[in-house]
């Protein structure tokens, strides 16, 4: 399968707002104008990327036992190593009186990461992503010549999710906390990519709006910041509970995949690709570096550098010494493997 090098300059974007969003809440650079949750849309950008590379990967191949297989074997690679990592190195870390990573106090905190219903700082988004992986092979399930079923479960929900007010499912069972909530809510995203990559082999863009000049639509991100948007007080803080927000983000996704040309130098470059291949280490790692560099004695400019120097030097070490090479391992279990598929690296 032909790779989308752009997506790797928008995945590297997605965990550099998440970057920038924590380092102007944590050290106040800016004034904190970077920050004030604004990582969300970051975030989104994961999980749109996501479902559309499911979608796209996926859902033309048929839905037999060894395809399944190969599926979650190529998503645990992905995923789960390295988030168990560090959720485990968190709760012993913490046992012994430092923060140095997440905070995770208990056996039960403990157990709500390992079992995907909760997440301590930026470690909420993996359970909401390993339900979307679930939840993806249910809509598996319904393709081939039934993809209509699946624009029915995904407008089932959205409508259902909109007039129930975007319950808040959360609480505790056997002393164990969860937060369907916050898994809940990230689905629209997931489900608008799954859209998008449906249509990204048959959709036909006209040559006159093929153009470089769409790429100016990531202009809209900024302006949906809590400190920039120009949209009332009650809709700019309420982010994932907003379907404006939703038709922005989906709006960005849509120029950026389907109308900006795959020759983009902005998009498509070495840079791009390098950050984004380390991009999931840069977000799982960048937090605790943060609040490392953020006790030194330093100037905030000189901390921006050392800190996002050191974040991507330590995703990059992540990735090739550990996230990389456990990923393969993992996949390797799937007999039906071809040298393709171990460079399809989602």
């Amino acid at each position: 399968m032909i790779e989308i090098r752009k997506l790797n300059s928008l995945r590297a974007l997605a965990a550099l707002i998440v970057f920038f969003t924590h380092f102007s809440d944590i050290t106040n650079w800016l004034g904190g104008s970077l920050g004030g949750g604004s990582g969300a849309y970051g975030v989104m950008l994961f999980f749109l990327l996501s479902g559309f590379l499911m979608s796209h990967l996926y859902l033309d191949k048929e839905f037999i036992k060894s395809n399944i297989i190969g599926y979650f074997l190529a998503r645990v690679g992905r995923v789960l190593p390295l988030y168990l990592v560090i959720v485990f190195c968190s709760y012993l870390l913490t046992q012994y009186g430092s923060d140095s990573l997440y905070n995770i106090t208990d056996f039960n905190m403990l157990m709500g990461h390992l079992l995907f219903i909760y997440g301590e700082s930026v470690l909420w988004s993996i359970p909401a992503e390993i339900q979307f992986y679930f939840l993806f092979i249910v809509f598996w399930s319904f393709a081939g010549n039934r993809k209509g079923y699946i624009y029915l479960l995904i407008v089932a929900f959205m409508t259902f999710w909109y007039f129930a007010s975007f319950p808040r499912i959360y609480g505790e069972i056997v002393d164990i906390s969860y937060n369907l909530f916050s898994i809940l809510r990230t689905f629209p995203y997931f489900f608008l990519g799954v859209i998008f990559g449906l249509h990204y082999n048959s959709f036909k863009v006209p040559k006159y709006l093929n153009s470089h000049w769409f790429i100016l639509v990531l202009c809209l991100i900024p302006l949906l910041y809590p400190e920039f948007t120009p949209i009332n007080d009650r809709d700019k803080i309420r982010m994932w509970l907003s379907y404006e927000v939703l038709f922005v983000m989906g709006t960005v996704f849509f120029c950026v995949v389907f109308l900006v040309p795959n020759n983009n130098l902005l998009l498509a470059n070495k840079v791009g690709d390098f950050i984004g291949k380390v991009s999931y280490s840069l977000y799982l790692l960048h937090m605790p570096i943060i609040v490392l560099i953020n006790k030194l004695s330093l100037s905030t400019e000189l901390k921006l550098v050392v800190s996002i120097s050191l974040s991507i030097l330590a995703a990059y070490v992540s990735y090739l010494f550990f996230e990389r090479p456990v990923a393969n391992i993992i996949r390797g279990f799937d007999n039906r493997k071809t040298e393709s598929d171990l460079k399809t690296y989602v």
